[in-house]
């Protein structure tokens, strides 16, 4: 059988392998493709691309910003083990900022990046952290304001559970 083949398409076989549970292609199909090893993923890109995804409209400001500030909180932020500024983390807040403006649909986008943004960082950063992580916002979202937090029925039970304690 005689395949015909188009030079203008392109067949890229994405892989990471070296992890548990992940295995190399077999020999017989990895004769026919060329490795290709990729250092550092376009960030930028892949931003705008998912907030478009997203229905963001302005998603090649808002890229920007979140590359800039996952810049800088790797920089300027203290060194922790368990703060993470790679590509998982970004995708879990881009994750985050789409349910975000699917629940409110009249908020603007750059309240609902930040909305996510804090959401996502906050609980993990130490309280020096939180200074300098605030500061970032200030630097980079000078005009726009923090949404409000939804959390005052839980803010309520908790004071109420020390009283009933004594603490």
């Amino acid at each position: 059988m005689t395949l015909k083949v188009d030079k203008n398409t392109g067949l890229f076989i994405t892989m990471n392998p070296g992890y548990a549970g992940r295995s190399e292609l077999p020999d017989n199909l990895a004769c026919l493709f060329r490795p290709v090893a990729m250092m550092k993923p376009d960030l930028q890109a892949i931003v705008m691309i998912t907030l478009k995804s997203e229905g963001f409209k302005t998603s090649e400001v808002l890229s920007k910003k979140v590359v800039t500030i996952y810049d800088l909180m790797a920089r300027q932020l203290s060194k922790q083990s368990h703060y993470d500024y790679g590509m998982r983390a970004i995708k879990s807040v881009l994750n985050a900022s789409g349910r975000v403006k699917r629940e409110n649909k009249d908020m603007d986008e750059t309240t609902v990046i930040i909305k996510a943004l804090r959401d996502m960082n906050l609980p993990k950063f130490l309280a020096d952290d939180v200074i300098l992580f605030d500061n970032l916002f200030i630097d980079l979202f000078p005009d726009c304001e923090e949404a409000e937090n939804d959390n005052d029925d839980l803010q309520i039970a908790i004071e109420e559970a020390l009283i009933k304690r004594n603490l």
